[in-house]
């Protein structure tokens, strides 16, 4: 992955979230949705990652200090994706090597499918590689249009397309390798859209196409991975999503979620074999439990909280920063805050921590 770029477009305005805090920042499973979108890219090994910021949005910009190794490209105003690549400009300036360009609010995407982008578009030598999906009910998607060829010539926004065009069911995932020269090259024959008065970066396929250059397509199998994330409502079905994958992925691991409907686990947790997750518990990034455990129904551990093995954490109980010794107890109605139990112990109904004077968090 030595001559791939990494670019993503994370300049929106998000509007439709209705939020003083950028699209990008908001939290799906207690991961931010720009996190989830660098770590893709970084699992992908890439040689550089930038990430296009609108110049306002300095809440995002000091969100972004953290990562070292990612550089920002500044897009002045928002007049679409194609002015945002194009903002990018000195981020690629003078490779000759591939470009991979995804949307900050995909982040349920996989690694796994992205790698399978790159390997189509680096076999088949292509000009751009779209990762493509195909959904019953498309709207609100860009269609992938092709010539009786079935080749791709262009991409059809929503907004742009007619009744036939709308009919069509593979759509555009915002997700693309481009040679970096062709793309280069194509940027500056994108005018402007006449409705939306933005320059789509979508309108650079049809470019290439009319200059005859290989336009290639990877066709993403679980369509759910390529939804952009624009609404709240789109936000909770993301939510929902990721919640199961992380459920699924700890039932395969050998614990015991008795209803995963009803069942909440954030990013970040650790879950030890044999242990029972009952109904209605939720449980937050940073939580450690062991083996044999069980946790619930109705409770809540907060971060910071590590269960050693065969605690029980039982209904209505709340813990936060708490580290509670192997075999203990906690079966009903309990708080525990800033709390470490040895082990062995069972903690009797009821039982509070006042662990917050109203100035400091005092350990227990």
């Amino acid at each position: 992955m030595r001559d791939f770029k990494g670019i993503i477009l994370a300049a929106g305005e998000g509007t439709r979230m209705k939020s003083s805090v950028p699209k990008v920042l908001h939290a799906i499973c207690g991961k931010r949705m720009i996190d989830y979108t660098i770590d893709s890219l970084r699992q992908l090994r890439l040689k550089k990652i930038s990430v296009v910021v609108n110049k306002q949005h300095e809440q995002l910009q000091g969100y972004l200090k953290q990562y070292k190794d990612v550089k920002l490209s500044f897009q002045k105003k928002p007049q679409g994706t194609a002015d945002a690549v194009s903002s990018a400009h000195k981020f690629l300036s003078g490779s000759k090597g591939q470009a991979l360009i995804i949307c900050a609010d995909t982040p349920l995407v996989r690694k796994e499918t992205l790698q399978a982008l790159v390997d189509r578009h680096k076999e088949s030598n292509a000009s751009c590689t779209i990762l493509t999906a195909f959904f019953e009910n498309p709207s609100s998607f860009g269609r992938i249009i092709r010539d009786e060829y079935s080749k791709v010539c262009r991409i059809i926004e929503e907004n742009d397309a007619n009744l036939s065009q709308k009919q069509v069911k593979e759509v555009n995932s915002g997700i693309y390798c481009f040679k970096v020269q062709d793309l280069s090259q194509a940027l500056n024959s994108v005018k402007l859209n006449a409705k939306k008065r933005e320059y789509y970066l979508t309108d650079v396929v049809e470019v290439l196409y009319k200059e005859n250059k290989r336009i290639e397509t990877c066709i993403c199998a679980n369509a759910n991975e390529v939804l952009g994330i624009n609404s709240r409502m789109d936000l909770a079905k993301a939510n929902d999503i990721m919640r199961m994958r992380i459920i699924e992925d700890f039932m395969q691991q050998g614990v015991n979620i008795i209803d995963p409907k009803t069942t909440f686990i954030n990013h970040d947790v650790s879950i030890g074999k044999e242990t029972a997750i009952y109904p209605f518990t939720v449980i937050e990034s940073d939580v450690r439990i062991g083996d044999g455990c069980c946790v619930g129904p109705f409770s809540h551990l907060r971060e910071g909280t590590v269960l050693k093995d065969n605690v029980v954490a039982g209904n209505f109980t709340e813990m936060v920063r708490s580290t509670i010794g192997e075999g203990t107890y906690c079966k009903h109605l309990s708080y525990l805050g800033d709390t470490t139990t040895g082990k062995g112990v069972n903690i009797g109904a009821g039982t509070v921590v006042a662990n917050f004077d109203g100035k400091n968090k005092n350990k227990t």
